[in-house]
């Protein structure tokens, strides 16, 4: 046997239960970033139906501009057919 093992001093072997910090915070991290996304997929549902309705109420807008458009030109063309 080797006689120079026996001066040297004890190192015991590393505990797998030693690395729960990192674990944790791998943990912490992973949570965070599930939180984040559901965050922006939720909020980003919402802006899009306020947009929706911005958008069909210009539509609405531009609607009746072209119901007023044809009416005043229809109201024109009677004015100038009787004349």
């Amino acid at each position: 046997m080797d006689e120079g093992r026996k001066d040297e001093p004890f190192e015991p072997a590393p505990l797998p239960g030693r690395s729960r910090g990192s674990l944790i915070i791998f943990l912490l991290v992973a949570m965070a970033l599930l939180l984040a996304i559901g965050f922006f997929y939720m909020t980003k549902d919402r802006d899009d139906r306020r947009a929706d309705a911005l958008t069909q109420a210009a539509g609405s807008l531009d609607s009746a501009a072209h119901v007023v458009g044809n009416a005043a030109r229809s109201a024109a063309d009677t004015l100038r057919n009787h004349d």
